[in-house]
């Protein structure tokens, strides 16, 4: 007769196999964390995964310590050291991790991230400590390979933008073995040099091939420069610990040029656009200082001594006509006066009245004769006309009464 089992049976079973599995009980596995969830007892519950298979996992709380060192994502790609075991209940299988580390790429993130926190709290990268670079530099150090594109990037932008800026080369290793000290080896050698502006930079990589520039050394040198270094690392999405430490950071190594050296011919543009601007501001500046020059010396003229004399002189003259005409009224009205008073006067006077037939009478000696009382008959007497006079002889006196 068969033998007939239980689940329960079956399950125990397996697992009793998996378990006496020496290869299953210490094993390593490599693949893609997907559906991690941190529950709150602590547990971690994700999937590993591949191309073409999937298989889930777990790290108890107990391990999490000692096991893990950073937080898991979705995506990231982990090594995973544990045992693989079936759950009875569930009649499935799952891998029981003990330790989990990033793999490739994920260990470089993760000693980059802890650099990155120990120099930020040693003050490396704040920005109060950051050197400003120089307007106008004449000489730039630059500490790069002999050979490869930033070397050639950094050269043509610099005799496009200014010819006369003079640029040194310190050939360094900037990836594989010794590349730390090599960059560290042409910081200090410029910096004890006479340079404005240091340059340190290499094309795009891997986070592998760009590690040069996030050794402690690199930030330590870039750190204790007493010249502005601008670093260039990389493509634009590339950020390395120099990038931090660097006084300026730059997306590449010919963007770091343009930032260290101006373009002279735009300078010159813009000079020739000051200068016109200038020349309009100094040309109006003085058609406005020319007229209000103008206003100030018709105000002087107007209150000169010459001036006010010539105005005075002229108001003199005005009211001198106009004295002239007043008096020549004046005179002509009293002469007018007169000439009436001296009609009067001529009509009451002895000869106004001999104009009217009227005579005057002398004795002989020349005396007036205002009286017959006074003169005798035959007595001479000297009759004076208005036209003459006639001496005659008293003949006759009548006394009469007439006025």
């Amino acid at each position: 007769m068969k033998q007939i089992f239980t689940v329960s049976q079956i399950n125990s079973y397996i697992h009793r196999i998996f378990d006496g599995d020496y290869a299953l009980r210490q094993i390593m596995l490599k693949g893609e964390v997907s559906n991690c969830k941190y529950h709150s007892s602590g547990h971690i519950y994700f999937t590993l995964k591949d191309a073409g298979s999937t298989l889930r996992c777990v790290l108890f709380a107990g391990d999490r310590q000692r096991g893990l060192s950073f937080r898991m994502e979705d995506g990231q790609m982990v090594v995973v050291q544990g045992r693989i075991s079936v759950f009875e209940r569930d009649g499935s299988y799952r891998m029981y991790a003990r330790e989990i580390e990033l793999s490739g790429a994920g260990q470089w993130y993760l000693r980059l991230e802890q650099l990155k926190r120990e120099l930020a709290e040693e003050g490396y990268f704040d920005f109060d400590k950051k050197k400003k670079l120089p307007g106008f530099p004449r000489r730039i150090g630059i500490v790069t390979a002999l050979t490869g594109a930033a070397i050639e990037d950094i050269r043509s932008v610099a005799a496009r933008r200014n010819p006369y800026v003079q640029l040194y080369l310190y050939p360094a290793r900037v990836q594989g073995e010794g590349a730390a000290q090599s960059i560290v080896r042409g910081i200090t050698y410029f910096d004890q040099r006479d340079v404005d502006v240091i340059i340190i930079g290499r094309g795009g990589g891997s986070i592998e091939d760009l590690w040069a520039f996030n050794e402690r050394s690199v930030a330590e040198a870039i750190f204790r420069a007493r010249t502005p270094i601008i670093s260039g690392t990389g493509h634009e999405t590339d950020m390395t610990i120099a990038d931090y430490c660097a006084d300026v950071r730059a997306a590449t190594p010919s963007a770091a040029c343009e930032m260290a050296i101006p373009d002279v011919y735009g300078i010159l543009q813009q000079m020739d656009v000051y200068r016109d601007a200038l020349d309009g501001m100094i040309l109006g500046k003085m058609r406005r200082e020319k007229e209000q020059l103008l206003t100030y010396r018709r105000l002087l003229e107007a209150c000169h001594p010459k001036t006010k004399i010539a105005r005075q002189k002229a108001e003199c003259v005005g009211l001198a006509d106009r004295l002239r005409q007043v008096m020549g009224q004046r005179l002509e009205v009293q002469k007018h006066e007169l000439g009436l008073a001296a009609q009067r006067l001529h009509s009451l006077s002895p000869v106004g009245r001999l104009s009217g037939g009227y005579v005057f009478a002398q004795d002989e000696a020349g005396r007036p004769i205002p009286s017959v009382e006074q003169i005798e008959t035959g007595e001479p007497v000297t009759l004076i006309f208005p036209d003459g006079r006639a001496k005659v002889k008293v003949e006759e006196i009548q006394k009469q009464k007439i006025l």
